[in-house]
């Protein structure tokens, strides 16, 4: 016979053992190189090159498994000010977008904001996703702009929600294939904020979280890749995703020579 404390522990390791407790925290990732440094540099390498669009600053935001914001940064120059030369509404969006990826990939799908687009449209088969878990302003509009993309950024630790359905999150898994976060860009056109988001994810911590780790998407290339295939439905105006995960092109669309395979269908304009 089991006695109470054989049975206990039977519990305890069960519990212990089973997928469904673990979850990648803020800790975590940064133990395996996801540092405030790491992305703040890595950011700024990426934004210096050609991704389409208008070549603005962008943000950067990183959250954990939960949702909690680790970090938030930008590619701001020491000389250059917050409030005047960078999209300021871009910080939250930029942390919507990493939400929005995390909370909609799992181990076995990873989907990003970009594939949300065509679905979320009205009479789509998302639409009225992106209300569905609304950012807490009481938390997203705290704490002084002096610190806004610092490393005690006032969002750093908090778990504001916030759904967005267009270019520029990517999920994080690590080399299990588990997922582990998410990354969000914003401050430049949805498209060039999807290239950034992908080149980033392909640096970060040496390439430890690059799409090869992905385990699986819609897009052609089983990944979480934009889907640029979004036409004219029968020539009467209407607009159709042939996939149905479909993303609009964006003022100087990122082609294939600089958006590094992250739009399937790509053309430049």
């Amino acid at each position: 016979m089991f006695n109470v404390k054989q049975i206990c522990g039977a519990v305890t390791g069960l519990f212990l053992s089973s997928s469904a407790v673990w979850s990648a925290t803020c800790a975590d990732l940064e133990k395996q190189g996801l540092t405030y440094d790491n992305m703040k540099s890595t950011l700024s390498s990426v934004v210096s090159l050609d991704n389409g669009g208008l070549g603005f600053p962008m943000w950067l935001t990183l959250v954990d498994g939960s949702g909690t914001i680790c970090n938030v940064t930008n590619s701001l120059s020491p000389s250059q000010d917050v409030t005047a030369d960078i999209w300021l509404g871009s910080r939250n969006i930029s942390a919507q977008k990493a939400n929005a990826a995390n909370a909609f990939s799992t181990g076995d799908l990873a989907l990003s904001t970009a594939n949300l687009y065509t679905a979320t449209q009205p009479s789509g088969s998302l639409y009225g996703l992106q209300a569905s878990n609304p950012i807490d302003p009481t938390l997203s509009y705290g704490g002084s702009a002096i610190k806004f993309g610092a490393k005690n950024d006032p969002l750093k630790g908090k778990r504001i929600g916030g759904i967005n359905v267009f270019g520029g999150g990517l999920a994080l898994y690590n080399s299990a294939k588990q997922k582990v976060g998410a990354i969000g860009v914003s401050g430049d056109t949805s498209c060039t904020d999807h290239v950034v988001a992908w080149k980033v994810r392909e640096l970060l911590a040496g390439g430890a979280f690059a799409v090869k780790n992905v385990p699986a998407g819609v897009s052609p290339g089983n990944n979480d890749a934009m889907i640029q295939d979004i036409v004219k439905d029968n020539g009467i105006g209407n607009q159709a995703s042939l996939s149905g995960f479909g993303h609009p092109t964006c003022l100087n669309n990122p082609g294939p020579g600089v958006n590094a395979g992250s739009i399937y269908g790509a053309v430049q304009q």
